[in-house]
């Protein structure tokens, strides 16, 4: 893949320590025409399937593949609206082949996907991926958390310190696959990115393990490459518990 100049882009997973699967995927595309560049841009994805195996194995693929498909069609649309069309294809290619086939009953997966046209970028969301803005050596987290835990936070019934612990803190309220409404967060107007930033979408395997702090002071530190090795070496130090996936894009 071809990765035009302005942007240092790296994506590494790993299965962790302690999964016999990795169910964890991601993708990073860029129109071979400068002309669809202009128009398109830079696309990352990261999904983190769930269901089995099997299940979450073809969630997160067909997921991952059908947003870059899909945004990559010819077309009028504008960056934004084709990644929400593209999670709407996502969802039903993923209902579909559950139906198919009975044995991935069940399946689905978080899914984020962010596109940086010129110095703008768009993103959707569903699950409890993250994508994160660094800039200034700060971490925004971007999206919000699709999961039990999450709104129980958000009400207020739980201490965000508490959230670790928590029995069911892998419970998700949302994901691809499960439901025919879906409803992805996104920006209603893009993010306009300035020199330096740095982008960051990752798994919970990897946020789970350590603070936004730490994973801003890291980017901050190493080019995109080293700074994916780093992330996913402190991750499985810390005890892996699950896949680990992200992709780091740092503008120039």
């Amino acid at each position: 893949m071809k990765v035009r100049p302005g942007v240092d882009v790296a994506g590494l997973t790993d299965i962790g320590c302690k999964r016999e699967n990795n169910e964890d995927c991601f993708a990073y595309w860029e129109p071979e025409d400068d002309t669809a560049f202009q128009r398109l841009g830079r696309l990352a994805i990261v999904a983190d399937g769930m269901g089995g195996a099997e299940g979450g194995q073809f969630a997160s693929r067909i997921s991952v593949e059908s947003v870059r498909d899909v945004y990559a069609t010819i077309g009028e649309k504008g960056p934004q609206e084709r990644l929400l069309s593209a999670f709407r294809e996502a969802n039903d290619q993923v209902q579909r082949e559950a139906q198919q086939k009975p044995a991935l009953h069940g399946m689905g997966t978080t899914l984020t996907a962010c596109a940086i046209v010129a110095n703008q970028l768009y993103y959707a969301h569903i699950g409890d991926s993250r994508a994160f803005l660094i800039r200034a050596d700060e971490a925004r987290q971007l999206t919000r958390d699709h999961s039990l835990v999450a709104r129980l936070i958000e009400s207020r019934t739980i201490r965000p310190e508490d959230a670790e612990n928590h029995p069911q803190k892998h419970v998700l309220t949302a994901a691809v696959g499960i439901g025919d409404d879906l409803q992805p967060d996104f920006s209603p107007e893009p993010i306009t990115l300035q020199p330096c930033d740095t982008l960051v979408i990752c798994t919970d395997g990897l946020w789970g393990q350590m603070s936004s702090a730490e994973i801003a002071e890291i980017v901050s530190t190493w080019g995109a490459s080293d700074a994916c090795k780093a992330l996913v070496e402190l991750a499985r130090k810390r005890g892996g518990p699950d896949n680990i996936t992200l992709q780091v894009l740092r503008v120039a």
